[in-house]
C-alpha cells in the first residue's frame, strides 16, 4: 500500500461549521415547534403523538451530527440502531400503557 493510498483510506467527510449552524437552527425551530404545542389545546393522545415525533426528529439530528454518528462507519450504525429499536419498544410496552391510563382517570 502505498502512502497516497493511505490517506485515501484515512480521509473522511468533516461537518463544516454552517452545517453545525443550520442543525442547530432546526433544533431551535422543533423546540420553538413543542413550546407552541404546549400552549394549544390538542387531545392528549394528538399531543403525545405530535411531542415524541418531534423528540426523535430532534434526538436523531442530535446524534448524527453533534455526536458524529452520521460520519461513522456501518459498524457503529448497526449497533445504534438495534438498540433505539429496543428502547422504544420498551417505551411502547411499560410507559405508554401507564401513561394512558393516568390520563384516562379523572381527579
Amino acid at each position: 500500500m502505498s502512502a497516497h493510498d493511505a490517506t485515501a483510506v484515512e480521509t473522511h467527510h468533516s461537518p463544516t461549521k454552517k452545517l453545525f449552524l443550520w442543525v442547530w437552527f432546526w433544533l431551535l425551530v422543533l423546540t420553538g415547534v413543542e413550546v407552541l404545542l404546549a400552549y394549544l389545546r390538542l387531545e392528549p393522545h394528538l399531543m403525545l403523538i405530535l411531542l415524541i415525533g418531534l423528540s426523535l426528529i430532534k434526538s436523531a439530528l442530535i446524534v448524527a451530527y453533534f455526536m458524529h454518528l452520521r460520519f461513522e462507519k456501518l459498524g457503529l450504525f448497526l449497533i445504534v440502531v438495534p438498540t433505539l429499536v429496543f428502547c422504544l419498544t420498551m417505551i411502547l410496552i411499560f410507559v405508554f400503557p401507564d401513561s394512558l391510563r393516568i390520563v384516562r382517570m379523572h381527579p
